[in-house]
């Protein structure tokens, strides 16, 4: 009898092992394996997907390569370059300032940059032989410093399909992370907004204004701004906007041709040496560790390891829908809305509206974001559960995001 029950005592406490903070280890296994089959595929150069719950990290691992041509085995640390994964620790920093009372969010942005204080927006009105043509009007109320934070300033990118607005942005590389802040400045407040302030959300070029605006106000870079009020606080080792030469060799490179696209790769962003300007909407780089410790001060309230970058009353109205009716006409229109159904939109990422109206697994309160390489995170407030994934992979950022999502989910008992 003490035999057999010594026989079931050691067959069930590998099974109740699996287990942790109500997260299945096992499942997370299975999406590990995954991710090794998709890099011996060739479709994954290689990626660090991090889980937690309850503030303990649960699963932190790596696969496949750090740099896809030299196969160098992908570590842990790896640093990647997540785009736009860096609006939210942009918010973050404006929300800090707010709280010191150095900017209002109802203050129009020309208080502070005044060379938008006229600014105009272009409307398409049908022309000669059927040919659309812009027309520009003035601007019907200011752009605030809310607006930038919310998307719906009527700034937009050249990049993300078509308008003749968008065509004006092109001409003049609007977008381009190669340039100073001033041409940066100066090209956007001459260039007409996408659509009246206030009205529509429209993704753009908003947080990198943003961060100007901030960088104006106190006198200090971005990067100056970032390390003393958020990275070092929470102890974000290797993250910036630039990679020092000590740790050159672990910045993740995506493949030279996409396997989604069968297209060659957009060359990814410098970050071996200092940019000309900081980009508040696109510019830093991170490991998975690193974010998720900004994750976890966020979902505690602004406080991590007895360091505090916000209020918790600050985090509520970050993490709060600031769209309401607002996300529909895009929709409506057959823009790109790229929260998606069933999610508005807070002070530097999509929010969850209600538990259904979405097909990916979630909660009422749910919020995330992405960046253009393949970065994705999402923290659900009401599971005390964050995911961060970091890949180098554009043409397949939105397979693994919801290939990660829908496994960590599962995970949940």
């Amino acid at each position: 009898m003490v035999r057999w029950l010594l026989a079931v005592v050691f067959s069930v406490v590998p099974v109740l092992a699996q287990v942790r903070e109500g997260v299945d280890l096992g499942v997370l296994g299975a999406f590990k394996a995954r991710l090794e089959a998709e890099v011996a595929q060739g479709r994954l150069p290689g990626a660090v997907a991090l889980v937690a719950r309850n503030g303990q990290v649960l699963f932190h691992e790596a696969v496949g390569y750090l740099d896809p041509q030299g196969k160098t085995p992908m570590p842990k640390d790896a640093i990647f370059r997540i785009y736009s994964m860096t609006k939210p620790l942009t918010s973050a920093l404006a929300l800090q300032l707010a709280e010191e009372g150095r900017i209002f969010l109802t203050n129009p942005i020309a208080l502070y940059l005044p060379e938008f204080r006229e600014v105009r927006v272009g409307v398409e009105k049908p022309g000669p032989e059927g040919k659309a043509v812009l027309e520009l009007v003035p601007a019907q109320k200011p752009i605030t410093v809310y607006d930038l934070l919310r998307h719906t300033s009527g700034i937009t990118y050249g990049i993300f399909f078509d308008s003749l607005v968008k065509q004006e942005y092109r001409k003049v590389g609007a977008d381009a992370l190669d340039q100073t802040r001033e041409e940066f400045l100066g090209k956007l407040a001459r260039l007409p907004l996408q659509f009246q302030p206030g009205t529509v959300w429209e993704y753009g070029n908003s947080t990198d204004l943003l961060g100007h605006l901030l960088e104006r106000v106190t006198g200090q870079t971005l990067a100056e701004l970032m390390e003393a009020r958020i990275f070092r606080p929470l102890g974000m080792a290797d993250s910036g906007f630039a990679v020092p030469s000590d740790k050159a060799n672990r910045i993740a490179e995506p493949f030279r041709q996409d396997p989604f696209t069968r297209s060659p790769t957009p060359t990814p962003l410098n970050v071996r040496e200092p940019p000309r300007r900081y980009s508040g909407g696109a510019g830093a780089v991170a490991t998975a560790l690193d974010y998720y410790r900004f994750l976890q001060a966020l979902l505690n309230g602004g406080t991590l390891e007895g360091k505090r970058i916000l209020s918790p009353k600050s985090v509520a109205l970050m993490t709060a829908d600031h769209l309401g009716p607002l996300y529909l006409p895009s929709l409506q229109r057959g823009a790109p809305y790229l929260p998606g159904p069933g999610y508005g939109f807070g002070l530097g990422f999509a929010v969850r509206l209600e538990d259904g109206g979405n097909p990916l697994p979630g909660s009422k309160g749910d919020y995330f974001w992405a960046g253009l390489f393949g970065t994705y995170f999402f923290v659900d407030p009401k599971e005390r559960l964050i995911g961060v994934f970091m890949t180098q992979s554009p043409g397949g950022r939105t397979y693994y995001a919801q290939l990660f999502r829908n496994a960590v989910y599962a995970s949940l008992r």
